[in-house]
């Protein structure tokens, strides 16, 4: 199947789930009896209708027009998104609980209605939650091969800014500051800083290039960058100053190493190659020498593992986001946010310092990660 193909069957799976969505929300939504009393079935018709259009029209004129109305309608479009995604789960919370409606009959509509209030709560929780500045998560790796003289060097891991979707220039500045203020040997870029087009970052690139490290400032390239076209992503990144990583290592300093791949989800979905190989990006690392690997994903653990690497960063996952989203997250992914042992290397999957589709957090809070490298022999 040809790339517009496949991007054509993708778009129609999409759009059908969200209708679907909106369907079913809707249905539950008319059925409440004091919605139904206090609101007109047309006002509610047109509420979901314009529900349905705003996030699809948004990431249009996103991409034509830009300005601050696309940039309203986007935020706007994502909030309902949002809250969409509550309601759903509020609403088969319900009728789990009621069988459908066919249990506790007399109940039902008040049991809907509740959901439903908890899902609004829960929606203005989020959107707070979505706006709090990212946390700092402290990690202590010890890392195999690791010269004593780089005994407590500070590495700091920046993942999955998505900028210009719901991330601006005024959250990027305050992430920026944050990473500066740690005064990190080393910084990770673990992929999608561009949220979709690549356009609207561009006028943050000053501030982007301000994110530096006493070593390097080193970074892959995630699924979204390849959505957004992998070439002028990279093209991005490279302007920002950062090392760019294709299947590709480096030695930051004596005995240290960091290799990185691109996604090789997103590399396959728009043939933006090179595909990820583990294998090229660790071949001019010497045995021995203490690996770091930058990949977006949190998969194929055991391979790196395997491959001697005993540090390994990812994201993507943003932990969930907005739970309980995070539990359908860990049935993909079982390193879904943390810190993780497999065999002797380190895992850290951070859960990343902006936001993808709704401005919402839900019990997943943004971070950024700083892991301070130990030596075995220390």
């Amino acid at each position: 199947m040809s790339q517009p193909a496949r991007f054509a069957v993708f778009l129609a799976v999409v759009l059908t789930v969200w209708a679907a969505q909106h369907l079913y929300v809707g249905w539950r939504l008319l059925g409440l009896p004091l919605l139904a009393e206090a609101t007109p079935r047309r006002v509610m018709t047109g509420f979901l209708l314009a529900g349905l259009l705003s996030y699809p029209l948004a990431q249009v004129l996103l991409r034509t027009a830009g300005g601050w109305p696309a940039a309203a309608l986007h935020w706007l479009g994502a909030s309902w998104m949002g809250t969409l995604f509550l309601l759903l789960a509020a609403f088969l919370a319900a009728d789990l609980l009621t069988l459908g409606g066919v249990a506790f009959k007399p109940w039902v509509p008040w049991v809907r209605t509740g959901a439903a209030g908890l899902a609004v709560v829960a929606a203005a929780v989020a959107l707070v939650g979505g706006h709090l500045k990212p946390r700092i998560v402290e990690v202590e790796a010890t890392l195999p091969g690791l010269p004593p003289e780089a005994d407590g060097l500070t590495l700091v891991q920046v993942s999955d800014l998505h900028l210009g979707g719901s991330v601006g220039a005024g959250r990027l500045r305050r992430v920026v500051d944050r990473v500066l203020a740690l005064d990190p040997d080393l910084v990770a870029v673990t992929g999608d800083v561009v949220d979709g087009h690549v356009p609207a970052v561009a006028p943050m690139l000053p501030e982007l290039a301000r994110l530096r490290a006493r070593l390097d400032v080193l970074a892959v390239l995630g699924n979204h960058e390849f959505y957004a076209g992998a070439a002028p992503s990279r093209q991005l990144l490279r302007a920002a100053g950062f090392t760019l990583l294709d299947n590709a290592a480096v030695e930051v300093c004596p005995g240290l190493w960091v290799a990185g791949v691109p996604d090789p989800r997103g590399a396959r979905e728009t043939g933006g190659g090179p595909s990820a190989s583990l294998a090229g990006a660790l071949a001019t690392v010497p045995p021995g020498a203490a690996v770091i690997l930058l990949q977006h994903s949190p998969e194929a653990v055991e391979a790196a593992a395997g491959a001697g690497v005993g540090l390994m960063l990812s994201g993507h996952t943003h932990g969930g986001q907005i739970w309980p989203f995070t539990h359908a997250v860990r049935a993909v992914y079982p390193h879904v946010g943390g810190v993780y042992r497999v065999g002797a290397m380190t895992h850290v999957v951070s859960r990343g310092a902006g936001l993808w589709g709704p401005p919402m957090r839900l019990f997943a809070p943004a971070d950024i990660v700083r892991v301070t490298l130990r030596a075995a022999d220390r």
